[in-house]
């Protein structure tokens, strides 16, 4: 038995975060990360970066937009791309990544924020999370060591925002999302951050529009850990790395870390 690292970051442009991507990597040093949001077509997506460090790294990405990579110390079993189903576009292929370590099993979602609820944009949002349970049902069950990770764009809970009577129209705080995303759930996996840190204040984004969002820690906790029962019992740990926020240019979420020991 090993302590499994792993996190999750929405570096909201990979390239522009290098330098924090790099420090992040150093400090923690951890087994697997999972990346959103990098914003790099595949041509340009910086390989040699992460070889440098140590890491292993499988990417699907687009220019300016969307993208999700998986880095890891130890090569994935299995990679692959999309939901798989039939119906996959670039933008799909792009917000979900599936990896296997042996026993262990990743997926890394970029779900897609849906910016209003009277647009296109969110009801993609709900098809996603549909799509997503379809996917479990078809590959995977809830007794496998199953880790579902990355930027969910939902606060299941009044807790995981700050001033939630304000946001009931967001489209990461309305009940629509919240059904969604408890629908996936409902599936077989449990929330591991809340194991472990139970308490208000506890985010993962802060936005760049409010002011001092950070030093009046006025954030969401949209970056989550799900895991089915058997790899939930495994886990030891999990916390924010809220220092990485705070560095220059950062993105505006920060990555998240939970531990296994599998």
């Amino acid at each position: 038995m090993k302590t499994v690292k792993t996190a999750t970051f929405n570096v909201n442009s990979l390239k522009a975060r290098l330098p924090i991507v790099e420090r992040f990597l150093r400090d923690e040093a951890p087994d697997i990360v999972c990346f959103q949001e990098t914003k790099c077509q595949d041509a340009d997506f910086p390989k040699d970066f992460f070889g440098g460090l140590g890491y292993n790294v499988a990417f699907k990405g687009m220019k300016s937009y969307n993208g999700v990579a998986i880095a890891s110390r130890d090569a994935p079993d299995e990679c692959s791309f999309g939901f798989q189903d039939g119906a996959d576009s670039e933008q799909d292929t792009a917000r979900v990544a599936i990896a296997r370590f042996g026993a262990f099993r990743v997926i890394n979602t970029y779900v897609p924020q849906g910016k209003s609820m009277d647009l296109p944009d969110f009801q993609y949002k709900l098809r996603f999370f549909e799509r997503l349970t379809l996917l479990l049902e078809r590959r995977f069950s809830p007794s496998d060591l199953l880790l579902w990770t990355g930027d969910i764009n939902v606060a299941p809970t009044d807790i995981d925002v700050t001033h939630p009577e304000n946001k009931r129209d967001h489209v990461c705080v309305c009940q629509e999302s919240r059904d969604a995303l408890a629908a996936v759930l409902k599936w077989g996996m449990t929330d591991v951050y809340r194991k472990h840190r139970p308490d208000p204040g506890e985010f993962s984004f802060w936005d760049y529009r409010v002011k001092d969002a950070m030093s009046r820690n006025i954030g969401w906790r949209i970056d989550h850990f799900f895991a089915t029962p058997p790899l939930a019992a495994l886990s030891t740990g999990a916390r924010a790395v809220k220092e990485l926020r705070a560095m220059e240019r950062p993105s505006d979420h920060t990555a998240v870390i939970a531990e296994f020991a599998i």
